[in-house]
């Protein structure tokens, strides 16, 4: 099915584009500015089985129920609901334990773990920042689709909430890339030379987890359908 393609006409495109989200499910048609709309959709129509084939590559929905699994900071919690627990969600071996509303009990797990990330990211950026021998004016965290981390120039850090949920390797590499861009603002081998002294080795493989692995990030508390 295609009627949920995404049309999106872009002053710099070319050429007519289909591409696919992993983190939305989404389709997305990209138009040149005077092409055919209903030509591009026709084509892609022509695409379906494609389409299809990605929706079918999808990482699984996990949403925040009683019994889920959750990876955080390493560990696999698993979600366990009772009656009169506490609201807020504790820790308690293996098991990430709170009471309440079974109905909120999915925004509250959520808001737990942007907590937990938002902690841990603090302390990764300030061991990063010391190493480098720079300052961080602030450390927020928010949930973007596109990027894991970001560094103003006015040297605020901002990350994606979801890396609490990637190896702590991962969440520390991230760490080290933006605190790096506190002294070279770009990509350039400078830049990439700094990272990895900042982070004692090569984070390629990091880097490399997040591309193979990320998407799956962000279908952690959605439900399926």
């Amino acid at each position: 099915m295609t009627d949920d393609i995404a049309v999106v006409r872009h002053p710099r495109a070319r050429r007519t584009r289909l591409s696919f989200d992993p983190v939305s499910g989404q389709a997305r048609l990209t138009l040149p500015p005077r092409a055919s709309l209903a030509k591009a959709l026709a084509w892609a129509r022509a695409q379906e089985a494609w389409i299809d084939h990605q929706r079918d590559r999808l990482p699984a929905a996990r949403p925040f129920v009683p019994g889920a699994t959750i990876p955080v900071d390493g560990k696999m919690l698993t979600i366990a609901w009772h009656a009169d627990a506490l609201r807020t969600p504790a820790v308690e071996g293996d098991r990430l334990v709170l009471g309440g509303l079974l109905e909120s009990l999915p925004h509250r797990v959520e808001r737990w773990l942007r907590r937990q990330a938002l902690a841990l990211l603090e302390q990764d950026t300030a061991f990063y920042a010391a190493r480098a021998g720079v300052s961080v004016s602030g450390v927020t965290i928010g949930d973007a689709r596109g990027r894991w981390g970001s560094c103003a120039h006015h040297g605020a850090i901002r990350y994606s909430w979801r890396l609490v949920l990637a190896p702590p390797a991962v969440r520390r590499a991230t760490a080290a890339h933006e605190v790096a861009h506190r002294v070279h603002m770009n990509h350039a081998p400078v830049f990439h030379a700094l990272v990895a002294e900042l982070y004692g080795r090569d984070p390629r493989p990091e880097r490399a987890w997040l591309r193979a692995n990320g998407a799956a990030l962000h279908w952690y508390g959605r439900s399926p359908g």
